[in-house]
């Protein structure tokens, strides 16, 4: 962002081509609300650093829920990054979050060992809706 008019307009070709952009670790380091309404993305990935704690700091779910009606207000989809347990998970689906990774859900893996548990969910006789997998933690999505 230390040329923001090079920023915005390779965003723009990037978008145009078909890229779904995002701002990652929002509330911390050099995000800014300056950037929801200069940017043009898709969505924002709240930090972990607010989301690991909600279910116990006050602050911090406030900070999320904020976060997140201030997003969809701006018509933006939401994910919480950092969900290491089923509190925050529940928490977050309480307060309309879109999506969540973390360890809750999986664990990073490498690809060949994401390629094997992809195939084997494919097989599974369990509904998608009711299993947590492991490409949730790398790609995000509904949290179930």
């Amino acid at each position: 962002m230390d040329e923001p008019e090079l920023a915005v307009a390779t965003l723009q070709q990037l978008r145009g081509l078909g890229f779904r952009l995002s701002i990652d670790d929002f509330g911390t380091g050099h995000s800014a609300l300056s950037y929801l309404k200069r940017l043009p993305v898709d969505e924002l990935k709240i930090d972990q650093a607010f989301v690991l704690g909600m279910a116990e700091d006050a602050s911090d779910a406030r900070i999320v829920r904020s976060t997140i009606d201030l997003a969809h207000g701006l018509g933006l989809r939401v994910v919480a990054e950092g969900v290491e347990d089923a509190a925050v998970c529940a928490l977050l689906q309480s307060v309309g979050c879109d999506l969540v990774q973390g360890t809750h859900i999986g664990p990073p893996m490498p690809v060949p060992q994401f390629s094997e548990w992809r195939i084997a969910q494919a097989a599974s006789p369990w509904p998608a809706s009711t299993r947590h997998a492991p490409f949730q933690a790398l790609l995000p999505v509904p949290c179930l």
